[in-house]
């Protein structure tokens, strides 16, 4: 589990719950993934983030996370692919991201909540990068530089 901000007093102390949050990590068809902003008013406002938000009681993960993108970014997400989840300790809340990938989705992107948006490929070129986005980073270049690995001839 990554601790973000170690030194800082952690809200709701020991006992404080887990938040589930449903992630989606968007590609488009020249293979860039969609980061947007954390709107104004929230923790860590500014930072570079995969879109999705909390599911809530009763909701599947792909029922959250259409949910949270059409009220999010104004898109209709087809078809979302379940694929890592990663436990996030931040000051304000204990999370865990339940990630998926998602290839297809219907509408414009409408940046309902006042954030940004940017489509990126490694590496990114936005700053600053929230600590839940690090890891999917990291699987994505580990994930090109086994592609390009494979590409390789092998040893004889």
């Amino acid at each position: 589990m990554l601790k973000v901000d170690a030194n800082l007093p952690r809200s709701g102390g020991l006992e404080r719950p887990l938040t589930q949050v449903a992630v989606g990590v968007l590609f488009n068809a020249q293979g860039q993934f969609l980061l947007t902003t954390r709107p104004p008013g929230k923790a860590y406002a500014g930072h570079w983030e995969f879109p999705g938000g909390k599911i809530e009681p009763g909701e599947t993960l792909a029922q959250a996370l259409i949910r949270e993108l059409q009220e999010e970014i104004g898109i209709t997400v087809l078809d979302p692919q379940p694929w890592r989840t990663e436990r996030i300790d931040y000051p304000h809340a204990l999370v865990e991201l339940h990630f998926c990938k998602v290839h297809q989705w219907q509408g414009e992107l409408q940046m309902k909540e006042g954030q940004q948006f940017a489509w990126q490929q490694l590496p990114v070129q936005v700053q600053p990068v929230l600590a839940g986005t690090v890891p999917v980073l990291e699987w994505l270049a580990q994930a090109q530089s086994s592609i390009s690995n494979s590409a390789l001839p092998t040893a004889v």
